[in-house]
């Protein structure tokens, strides 16, 4: 789930980021009204917790965009103390839920876990494909059955290519399931955390490097020599310059 947290308080945004984050959310943030606009027309995001303070363009503004070009971003608007917590009849429109300030993270989670759910396709919580599985719900990973510990982006690299079922899926595309907007392509991120998947997944390899075309998952046998392929990775798919578990981008 993509959320964009649009909060004119730098210390207020960080914390329900961070808050979101913890529950493998993927978080953008910004701090202003024309801010939010560039990132929703940019973006697709599930929810937006947004500011009713929020300035230039004022909140009500940003709501109306959302109704006007038919997005399917739910909102959440953050409101002043003893606001209320549902809509009133004039509210903003496209603003899906009220919380009135304070509100703890744990609610604020609650909402934004509610109003990314409705009118969305169900997806299987089980994914398996060559012996590889995860289990969405419970954030578990399993290769023939032994359990995988992996990191959020690892969960979230695996779970991207577990459900294309043998599909090419390009970096760009994992960059913008899995990492933060301003994840840098010059970090080489994606080749790291595949390094680092492959090394966890063991053999036989199951990840193939597809020419010009991303990353797939095989069926265990046609994978078996040609996960190390890719240029610039050595044994175990590391980077090339990089010491064994080197951290190229966060967990």
């Amino acid at each position: 789930m993509r959320v964009l947290v649009a909060e004119a308080e730098d210390r207020v945004a960080e914390g329900v980021a961070a808050a979101l984050r913890r529950a493998a959310l993927t978080v953008d943030t910004v701090h202003d009204g024309s801010a939010a606009l560039a990132a929703l027309r940019q973006g697709a995001y599930d929810v937006l917790v947004l500011d009713q303070e929020l300035t230039g363009p004022h909140a009500d503004e940003i709501c109306r965009h959302l109704a006007e070009q038919g997005l399917p971003t739910r909102v959440l608007l953050l409101t002043a103390p003893g606001a209320g917590q549902e809509p009133a009849e004039d509210a903003e429109p496209g603003a899906g839920h009220r919380l009135a300030r304070p509100f703890a993270h744990e609610d604020l989670l609650g909402r934004v876990l509610t109003l990314g759910r409705p009118g969305r396709p169900v997806r299987p919580q089980v994914i398996e494909r060559a012996g590889v599985s995860v289990d969405t719900a419970r954030r578990l990973a399993l290769r023939d059955g032994r359990p995988l510990a992996l990191s959020r982006t690892e969960f979230g690299v695996l779970e991207v290519l577990l459900r294309a079922q043998g599909a090419p899926v390009s970096g760009d595309e994992l960059i913008e399931e899995v990492w933060e907007e301003h994840t840098s392509y010059r970090t080489n991120a994606v080749r790291v955390a595949l390094g680092r998947l492959r090394a966890k997944l063991g053999d036989p390899p199951v990840i193939e490097t597809v020419p010009g075309g991303g990353y797939r998952m095989g069926d265990g046998a046609a994978a078996e020599g040609r996960a190390g392929t890719e240029s610039g990775t050595g044994p175990g798919g590391e980077a090339a310059g990089m010491a064994p578990g080197a951290v190229a981008e966060g967990p």
